[in-house]
């Protein structure tokens, strides 16, 4: 089967991570994935911001957790997290964020990575903190998050798929 194919369905998210960092060179590899997703009418509404100091890591990760009320870390100890924030001024930001995020965690398996897309980014940077981190980064304010995708070194193997449900496809 084509090797592209195959990480399609073999990728699963990752919820448990070694505290290694990853290296530049998949880090890139990974963002420059995330650089070819498609956009609506090529407008490249989207942006990445890619976060491997720890302070900042877990500066968003406590961030993230006050959204959803909870004390516990939601980005699973990974050691770098890619923002992927659109401008909204563009009709087709949201979709062209979420291809983004589609290509960096295909990218991050690829790569032997695992990831995982974790939500809460458009409430975070929504945020008077979120805000400044934006202002902090260089990052227009008008910006919206998308989602983070959290990267690292998998601490476990995946599990296997889930059989895929009968009723997924209809043929017209």
């Amino acid at each position: 089967m084509n090797k592209t194919l195959e990480d399609l369905k073999s990728r699963r998210s990752c919820r448990a991570f070694k505290a290694e960092q990853v290296s530049r060179e998949e880090l890139n590899q990974v963002l420059e994935a995330g650089m070819y997703a498609p956009t609506g009418m090529g407008r490249q509404s989207p942006i990445m911001v890619a976060v491997q100091d720890p302070d900042t890591v877990r500066e968003l990760s406590r961030l993230n957790a006050r959204v959803m009320g909870a004390s516990t870390d939601p980005f699973y100890g990974a050691p770098t997290v890619i923002v992927v924030l659109a401008d909204p001024e563009i009709g087709t930001y949201r979709e062209d964020g979420s291809l983004v995020m589609g290509n960096l965690l295909n990218a991050a398996h690829a790569v032997g990575l695992g990831s995982c897309w974790i939500h809460r980014a458009r409430e975070v940077f929504d945020s008077p903190e979120g805000k400044a981190l934006l202002k902090k980064w260089g990052v227009p304010e008008k910006y919206v998050g998308i989602g983070n995708c959290i990267l690292g070194y998998a601490a476990q193997p995946a599990a296997a798929p889930k059989p895929r449900k009968a009723d997924y496809i209809f043929r017209v």
